[in-house]
């Protein structure tokens, strides 16, 4: 190896820092169980509403289940992922922000997809084609 290599390298010969910092642990015990708690807490409270008929109405249980989970999915990712706006230099967010984007595209096009033929295939339609030659 010429000195050049061992200048890039460092005196090993091998470059031990990846990129990340020093911090120590990402969280402690307590973090650690205050996500649990809440995750736990975050499931039963959709189990109650479906189980208790909480609602009257279903699709108000089915969006009251969403959110609940759509927060479950934050406390996850700040609890148990560590992310943050800071951590590896913000890119953690952006990619999290580009598969929401990408995920309300998929599912919302899907649900449109869905509805629509939901819509053009009902039973009164079926008997219209019957007459057909």
């Amino acid at each position: 190896m010429s000195s050049h290599d061992s200048t890039l390298h460092g005196a090993e010969g091998h470059d031990d820092d990846h990129g990340h910092e020093d911090e120590g642990p990402h969280s402690t015990f307590r973090g650690y169980a205050t996500g649990f708690i809440l995750s736990v807490v975050l499931t039963a409270i959709p189990f109650w509403f479906v189980m208790g008929g909480v609602f009257e109405k279903s699709s108000t249980t089915a969006i009251m289940i969403l959110f609940l989970g759509a927060i479950q999915i934050v406390v996850h990712m700040i609890y148990f992922l560590h992310m943050n706006g800071k951590s590896e230099g913000g890119w953690n967010l952006l990619s999290l922000i580009f598969t929401i984007v990408l995920v309300v595209i998929a599912l919302s096009g899907s649900l449109w997809v869905m509805y629509h033929l939901n819509q053009n295939m009902m039973p009164g339609m079926m008997q219209d084609t019957k007459n057909l030659p």
